[in-house]
């Protein structure tokens, strides 16, 4: 069987590389006599001519819509998978032409927090426009790939899709995340924290408002003005303006430590060598960034909302994503207390066994293959 796998532009969604590249992966060892194509669109930035410099809309829009969605629709292929519910306008093309359609959807936050583009667009009311058109290409695949339950339940809300249709299919977490040698964490812990007393709490992931990052600040605010030490790494997107105006007014900046966009040996190292991971975030899909935690041996500190409490399960403190006393409380407790501390790093261990990219990517597979033959058994009627 020949698979079609839709990419993302290589580089724009760390996310979904990591998505496509581990499924990739496992269904080849799954299915080797399977012949998988990978098709990726021209990045948008490349400089082919003048007229197309760098960030200019007419050549995002161009590849995109049209050169990218006619090269799909040219290969030949049993079956396409598009990665990204936000390219699933690629769908309508490859119903047209009679093609059997798979598309993962990871979240639909936009329909949820639809404020999430004010700090990620020029145009936000025409950016959500397009991005709607987009996904409700959904409504047309043979398939829809839900990465949790909670998400599942947001297709069939917010699309109006039938719950047979959606098929859960949860992601793994790599086994590159784990915990180095005790000497690599201690040198690390020395080289990003003041003091060893400091508690070093960490963030990983981008400044969208669906993050949460404000709560995140206050809960540093309420630890530092009891005279404890603390520090914020930041790891991934930086702050945006009302949050840098946050932590000027309230004096934060001697305890926050912003690392953009590091390399993943790096984010291992701040996993391992952080007393806990903060992520109190009001809406996720699945919520990756807390197994990578709990792999490496890192407490977590989350929220009871959303996809999150499904995936964690009895693993993490769960919050209301908003309550900074409890999660300042969960986090002088972790600090505290431990015995409570390594009892959410054993149940962080035994949790990460549940979820694995070969499990995705067998899921997947039977998946395909039911697409395939029951688009096949239409044919033959």
């Amino acid at each position: 069987m020949r698979i079609a796998i839709v990419r993302r532009e290589p580089k724009v969604a760390f996310s979904m590389d990591v998505y496509t590249d581990n499924l990739v992966v496992e269904l080849k060892k799954l299915r080797p006599d399977w012949e998988i194509l990978e098709i990726a669109p021209q990045p948008w930035s490349k400089n082919l001519e003048n007229l197309w410099h760098t960030g200019n809309p007419i050549r995002k829009y161009y590849e995109r819509f049209y050169h990218h969605p006619q090269a799909v629709k040219q290969v030949d292929a049993d079956l396409f998978h598009i990665i990204d519910h936000s390219d699933a306008h690629i769908a309508y093309g490859l119903k047209k032409i009679g093609k059997p359609v798979v598309v993962t959807c990871h979240d639909l936050v936009q329909f949820i927090y639809p404020e999430i583009m004010k700090n990620q667009a020029r145009f936000p009311a025409f950016s959500l426009a397009v991005w709607q058109y987009c996904v409700k290409g959904i409504t047309v695949a043979d398939s829809i790939i839900a990465v949790s339950s909670n998400t599942a339940k947001d297709v069939a809300h917010w699309l109006n899709i039938s719950p047979a249709k959606i098929e859960i299919v949860p992601n793994g977490v790599d086994t590159v995340f784990n915990i180095p040698d005790k000497k690599t964490v201690t040198d690390w812990k020395q080289q990003y924290a003041k003091s060893p007393d400091e508690i070093c709490l960490l963030h990983v992931g981008s400044n969208q408002q669906r993050k949460n990052i404000e709560t995140v600040l206050k809960v540093i605010k309420a630890i530092a003005e009891q005279g404890i030490p603390v520090r914020l790494w930041k790891v991934g997107g930086d702050f945006h303006l009302e949050q840098e105006q946050y932590i000027k007014a309230n004096n934060l900046s001697p305890h926050i430590t912003f690392v953009s966009n590091p390399e993943r040996e790096a984010v291992i190292n701040f996993y391992c060598a952080a007393d806990a991971l903060v992520a109190p975030s009001l809406y996720e899909g699945f919520g990756l960034t807390v197994l990578e935690a709990m792999a490496c041996g890192t407490p977590t500190i989350t929220s009871n909302v959303s996809a999150i409490p499904e995936v964690v399960g009895d693993a993490a403190v769960l919050v209301e994503p908003t309550d900074v006393a409890a999660i300042t409380e969960a986090v002088l407790r972790i600090n505290r207390d431990r015995d409570f501390r390594q009892d959410l790093i054993d149940r962080g261990f035994a949790r990460i066994k549940e979820f694995s990219w070969k499990k995705t990517a067998e899921k997947t597979a039977q998946l395909y293959e039911q697409v395939v033959q029951s688009k096949n058994a239409i044919l033959a009627d």
